[in-house]
């Protein structure tokens, strides 16, 4: 026992194993390279099942990333998101039209009335007058409140386009009893009333290219002059590049310019007027 106690305790030493110092940061890169080909792999499948005009638009930007080049959309400031409309595309904005105003409460009481249609200068937006007015009071170059709902749901989707407009003025061919105030002069104020109305309702300033009294020089239905199918409100959606010559086609169409009378300016109310337009 007493050379039990003069034995040095024993001391047990336990060292840590390290690893073979720093393997560096490789596996980082190769898992960073293997994210980036998945990704630009998802991309190609998703251009591959993509429309014609998706594909254009990252190929425009691809060529032109500034955006100042001839792009599927507007490179215009705050013009909304919505794309240019030509030839291609004009159906999508007519049906896309179609399902804004089926949406309006009162659809069911004026859809008779309004008709859209593509031609060689744009989509032509007719707003068909009744017997007793639609949209704008009987006589007057005033919209009614129907009227107003619709050329404001209108202008909530043209005024996100970058496309110019013409609004046209037409009526039948009644005469007013007034010689100082004619169809020129209502066909022209109600041009412009719309035109006031739309542009407090989201379309552009710069983007109203013209504005058209016609009173009773295109009627809808010539064979019945005063008919209330002649009295009208059309907006045309222009192209932002016509199709091959459909637009001189449709020049040839309408009348002489001496025909035509651009509204400015035409505030004055009629004194005197008959019933109907």
């Amino acid at each position: 026992m007493a050379e039990d106690k003069n034995l040095a305790p024993i001391i047990i030493i336990k060292k840590k194993v390290g690893h073979g110092g720093h393997h560096g940061g490789a596996w980082k890169v190769a898992y960073a390279d293997f994210v980036t080909a998945m990704m630009a792999l998802f991309i190609v499948l998703w251009l591959l099942s993509s429309s014609e005009q998706v594909k254009k638009a990252v190929g425009g930007y691809f060529q032109d990333p500034t955006g100042n080049g001839k792009l599927m959309g507007s490179n215009m400031s705050g013009n909304g998101s919505g794309i240019s409309i030509d030839a291609a595309n004009m159906d999508k904005l007519k049906e896309k039209l179609e399902q804004a105003m089926k949406a309006m409460p009162q659809f069911e009481k004026f859809k008779k009335n309004v008709q859209i249609i593509i031609t060689g200068e744009g989509l032509r937006i007719e707003m068909l007058e009744g017997e007793k007015g639609m949209f704008f009071e009987s006589g007057k170059p005033s919209p009614s409140e129907q009227g107003k709902e619709l050329l404001a749901k209108l202008s909530e989707e043209l005024g996100k386009l970058p496309n110019k407009l013409l609004i046209e003025g037409h009526t039948d061919a009644k005469p007013y009893a007034s010689p100082t105030y004619t169809n020129w002069e209502l066909s022209a104020d109600r041009a412009n009333a719309a035109r006031r109305m739309m542009m407090e309702s989201g379309v552009r300033t710069d983007q109203v290219a013209q504005v058209r009294g016609f009173a009773d020089q295109q009627l809808r239905k010539p064979d019945d002059p005063e008919s209330p199918g002649n009295r009208r409100i059309t907006v045309i959606v222009q192209y932002v590049t016509p199709p091959p010559g459909e637009a001189d086609e449709e020049d040839e169409k309408k009348p002489a310019s001496e025909g035509e009378k651009k509204a400015e300016g035409h505030g004055e109310k009629p004194t005197e007027k008959k019933s109907g337009h």
